[in-house]
């Protein structure tokens, strides 16, 4: 039986003798060293430190999403530059590849490094981030909600750019909203400073219920005016919620870590910010559809009791005889008990009326006159009585008073010699020299003590 692993057209040859990994290795590593030193512009990734002081990182082209691992030994490290390679920094390097036999990777020895002016934006991007964030501009706590459904958005960027193009399409398909541009340069060294007067300039419209600041993507020295600190601050300070819409959806700026919402591209922007009315034509057609077989059914139930009841009645005449028939007896048997209840209502009110009589007001007040005017004459003959009698005891008080009075004492020739305001009852409370008020019945004088004898 033939073996199915058989050559299909006969014997072929004998092959080349295979090599050995560290063969192979070793043949890499000669036509790599053809290359000598290079120089290589890339993107600075996964840094980290070895302990003999060497560095390894990988260098990236985020175009194309390529890397390659770079060993930079600690003497070049050194003296070439080392301290500038940061995570996330754009360099030139000067390096000599080489084959890493012991993993057989390919690998970038780096000798010297420089930064690029991209790369220096970077380092710079970097450290404003790190300075935010620790000031709490980052936190998700201190951002907003969006309107549900704003009538007037302001959008801060070019109004000759694609960016204001695409929000008004995208913002027009979706509702009705109003748009309100300002107008600013969205790339240069003024264009910070030009972001911020928009932006503060739509924070004091009143209708403005949110704002969009954006534009189309670019480089990254395209759009470094949306990674200022100055911006930064006056979109934290801006008292309306900002959507950031800044390149790109793999770009992010500082613009777009401060703002209250980030926006993949400025269209995005306008789908979170303007709801779609669509949707809510479709709901608003289908709650009509539903009211509608509500208000029918809701129609039809009275519509079916009529017919049920027309079902049970038969003979409409007939039953108004009936009905006729039983109100003629009731008002038979109703008339007795009504003349009687009259008759003795009406006896009452006779009854009711000679009691009135007797007691008519004119009546009564003449008979309270009456009454009265024998109390006043007795009031008024107590009240004298009692006038007289507290008017003696006053005199008699007044004579007891009189009797008791240092005053009275006075009058009979006696004087009291008062020393400081108070009476002096001892010849010892005073001195030689003291001075004396005497007071006598009409007036006082003043006196010195010449000699005191106890």
């Amino acid at each position: 039986m033939r073996s199915p692993f058989a050559p299909l057209f006969g014997s072929q040859p004998p092959g080349p003798k295979p090599l050995s990994v560290a063969e192979l290795a070793a043949r890499l590593q000669s036509q790599v060293q053809l290359l000598g030193s290079v120089v290589v512009e890339g993107e600075v990734s996964g840094l980290r430190g070895g302990g003999a002081g060497h560095l390894y990182f990988a260098l990236k082209d985020p175009r194309i999403d390529a890397s390659i691992s770079c060993v930079m030994f600690r003497r070049d490290a050194q003296v070439g530059g080392g301290e500038r390679i940061v995570e996330g920094l754009r360099v030139v390097v000067r390096v000599t590849p080489e084959v890493y036999t012991a993993r057989g990777q390919l690998q970038l020895v780096v000798q010297k490094v420089e930064a690029t002016a991209e790369g220096d934006l970077a380092a710079r991007r970097e450290a404003l981030k790190r300075k935010l964030d620790a000031e709490g501009l980052f936190d998700r706590a201190r951002k907003r909600p969006l309107p549900e459904d704003p009538q007037t958005i302001g959008v801060v960027t070019s109004g000759n750019g694609a960016a204001f193009a695409d929000i008004v399409k995208v913002a027009r398909a979706r509702g009705r909203v109003r748009i309100l541009l300002a107008h600013a340069q969205v790339q240069g060294e003024a264009a910070p400073r030009d972001i911020i007067r928009a932006l503060t300039m739509l924070a004091k419209v009143r209708e403005v219920s949110v704002i969009i600041l954006g534009r189309g993507g670019g480089s990254a020295e395209d759009l470094a005016a949306f990674d200022d600190e100055g911006l930064a601050r006056a979109i934290a300070a801006c008292p309306k919620p900002v959507v950031a819409a800044v390149g790109h959806e793999v770009d992010w700026s500082i613009a777009c870590l401060v703002a209250d919402a980030r926006a993949a591209t400025p269209s995005h922007a306008a789908e979170l910010v303007v709801p779609d009315l669509l949707p809510r034509r479709r709901r608003l057609k289908d709650l009509a559809h539903r009211l509608l077989a509500a208000m029918r059914t809701r129609l039809a139930e009275p519509e079916t009791a009529l017919a049920r009841l027309e079902a049970r009645v038969r003979a409409p005449e007939r039953a108004l005889r009936q009905h006729a028939q039983r109100l003629d007896e009731l008002e038979q048997r109703l008339r007795g008990p009504v003349a009687a209840r009259l008759a003795h209502d009406s006896r009452a009110l006779v009854e009711l009326d000679r009691r009135l009589s007797a007691r008519d007001p004119r009546r009564v007040l003449d008979a309270a006159r009456g009454e009265i005017e024998p109390l006043s004459i007795r009031l008024s003959s107590a009240m004298r009585r009692a006038l007289d009698r507290r008017a003696h005891l006053l005199s008699a008080s007044a004579q007891r008073l009189d009797a008791i009075s240092p005053l009275a004492v006075l009058a009979r020739g006696y004087a009291i010699a008062l020393h400081d305001g108070v009476a002096v009852r001892e010849a010892r409370q005073l001195a030689e020299g003291d001075a004396l008020e005497v007071r006598l019945h009409e007036g006082s004088v003043d006196a010195v003590v010449r000699r005191v004898r106890p």
